[in-house]
């Protein structure tokens, strides 16, 4: 079975009826999972511990989505990064 990681992560958003970053360098990195329910375990955390500001958003994205197996390499993969 192919790993499906999910990436979650979140910061203080401008507003909370938009998701833009107030500083994209403060983004808080949560960590990679290698499923959804792991992932969302780890987004329920960091929500409830930030629940108290309402700017503060986190999220899980689905990393597997971003490559598609079947399709050659990017660029950057060609060059060793």
């Amino acid at each position: 079975m192919a790993q499906r990681l999910h990436l979650v992560f979140g910061g203080e958003l401008v507003s909370p009826q938009k998701n833009i970053f107030k500083d994209v360098s403060q983004i808080h990195i949560v960590g990679m999972y290698p499923d959804y329910a792991t992932a969302f375990s780890a987004w329920k955390a960091e929500a409830q511990r930030t629940v108290d500001n309402a700017h503060m958003r986190y999220f899980i994205a689905h990393i597997h989505r971003l490559r598609e197996e079947a399709m050659p390499g990017s660029l950057t993969e060609e060059m060793g990064a």
